[in-house]
């Protein structure tokens, strides 16, 4: 989507109408270090500098260089806010200390538990749902149920999995040993394996591409490629199921961020993140990329909504980082590349 457009929408959503939390000088400035990609924040730093005057200056890249740079910078980073799309990022960034605590009732009424730190060092802002999708001219959806059972042997040579390399199967996969243990989770992750019909792919488009070309039947995506599809060829032979409904709940991750610990401008870090996670400019940070939104009373995007609703994993997400080295571990053992 253009900027023109993201404009306009913020401009008839008011999201530039007027101050949500008081004036700021518009001399102040933010600097975001961000692993969201640039089409998909700058809208939301323009409609935020636009209400306020803050200036948002931002670098992007990949979280764990990030999170390298702020480490080396040490007190000398420029800094105040980490934004990453994975909460095992944060919560390594937290372990080494980059972060500090946010003391803020908005963020705790706004953010569900499980969708922030324990200890409120960051918080989410967008889920992003990593369900199971099928053909629906190949596999009747009664068949489908949960993740664990993928690795049954009704779904022999009609599996199809992105590598256990990308941080979002290795996030799903810490959640399940912190709900059945890594001995369960292996012999899952081992009948996986064993089911699959190709190699293992690069990214979740290729993976959904693959099921509409008859080379899988079923696999497991972040929903937001599926829409990001769907919204143009609406008729895309895919259909989305909803995992675990009766097992715990999907699994989600967060798109979310932080305060860094050596912040000049920690007052207004926490009034930025505080605006992320109210209503209007949640709807927009998660619809500019097929997401929904952390806070429930935050509308969906159209098209994410015409998916249904669906039960959570009440897993805290801060689990993706506590149990992601053990993950990586598991799924190289269990052949899982």
């Amino acid at each position: 989507m253009s900027r023109t457009v993201f404009a306009r929408a913020f401009a008839i959503l008011g999201l530039a109408a007027g101050p949500l939390f008081g004036t700021v000088a518009a001399a102040d400035t933010l600097v975001v270090y961000s692993a969201r990609n640039e089409q998909l924040i700058k809208p939301i730093f323009d409609a935020y500098t636009k209400e306020t005057g803050v200036e948002i200056k931002f670098t992007t890249g990949d979280a764990a260089v990030l999170i390298e740079r702020l480490a080396a910078e040490g007190r000398n980073s420029p800094a105040d806010i980490l934004l990453t799309v994975d909460a095992g990022e944060l919560w390594n960034a937290t372990e080494r200390g980059l972060l500090r605590p946010v003391h803020s009732r908005t963020l705790l009424r706004n953010i569900p538990g499980h969708l922030r730190d324990p200890q409120h060092h960051w918080f989410g802002f967008s889920q992003r749902a990593r369900t199971i999708v099928y053909s629906p001219a190949r596999v009747d959806a009664k068949l489908l149920s949960t993740y664990e059972a993928l690795a049954e042997p009704q779904w022999k040579g009609r599996l199809c999995l992105r590598t256990s390399k990308k941080v979002y199967n290795q996030s799903l996969v810490a959640t399940m040993i912190a709900a059945h243990g890594e001995k369960k989770t292996e012999q899952v992750v081992r009948g996986w394996v064993a089911n699959l019909a190709t190699d293992v792919f690069a990214n979740d488009t290729q993976l959904l591409e693959a099921i509409a070309a008859g080379q899988c039947d079923v696999g497991i995506v972040n929903t937001y490629y599926y829409g990001r599809i769907v919204k143009e060829r609406p008729d895309f032979p895919v259909k989305v199921f909803w995992a675990n409904q009766g097992a715990g709940g999907t699994h989600v991750n967060i798109s979310g961020a932080g305060v860094t610990k050596n912040s000049r401008n920690a007052v207004a870090a926490i009034r930025f993140l505080e605006w992320l996670s109210s209503g209007k400019a949640q709807l927009h940070f998660a619809a500019v990329n097929m997401e929904y939104p952390a806070n429930p009373v935050a509308p969906l995007d159209p098209i994410v909504a015409s998916w249904g609703k669906f039960k959570a994993s009440p897993i805290n997400v801060a689990e993706a980082g506590r149990l992601q080295p053990a993950a990586v571990r598991l799924m190289d053992r269990a052949g899982y590349r």
